[in-house]
């Protein structure tokens, strides 16, 4: 029995001894694989892909800054005219509301009915002038806020088909 128990040791042993070459050999081919050097075209064609990937970044990120200027500056002109149009209201209100309570005023010195009548009809024609000259005014401003407005817009889209023809 010490004889069996012997050979099924030096079996064993054997076992391993082969089976710990063959790990050896697997893993041996496989640092031997790292260390295999890489053909020249796909070296090219993988720095040629990370020059693009740079290049593209670099025109996102300034297409990215240029339509935050853009941004920007259609804001500021937006607010600034905005406020133009506001203050134009205001104005126009103002105005209104002042020829309002001369009229009313006047109307209460009158003497004749043919007189109200009279003043009513001179009232009604000033006011449908200035009311239209008012919005001719604000209609003018909004006008030239939209051009403002939409011209960088229009701008940065040209440009960026430009750049795409010639790309």
């Amino acid at each position: 029995m010490t004889n069996a128990k012997t050979n099924t040791a030096k079996s064993e042993t054997k076992t391993e001894e082969t089976v710990s070459k063959a790990s050896k050999s697997v893993e041996n081919e496989v640092f031997a694989m790292n260390k295999m050097e890489v053909p020249a075209f796909i070296q090219e064609m993988t720095e040629k892909s990370v020059d693009q990937a740079r290049e593209g970044y670099a025109k996102v990120k300034t297409a990215s800054e240029e339509a935050t200027a853009m941004l920007e500056e259609t804001i500021e002109v937006t607010r600034d005219s905005i406020m133009e149009i506001n203050l134009k209201a205001v104005d126009a209100a103002k105005e209104n509301s002042e020829a309002a309570f001369t009229h009313i005023r006047d109307l209460f010195s009158v003497k004749s009915l043919s007189e109200a009548i009279e003043l009513q009809s001179a009232y009604t024609r000033q006011q449908y002038d200035t009311v239209s000259q008012q919005v001719k005014d604000m209609q003018e401003t909004a006008t030239k806020l939209a051009a403002t407005v939409s011209e960088p817009a229009k701008e940065a889209f040209d440009k960026s088909m430009k750049e795409m023809k010639l790309a």
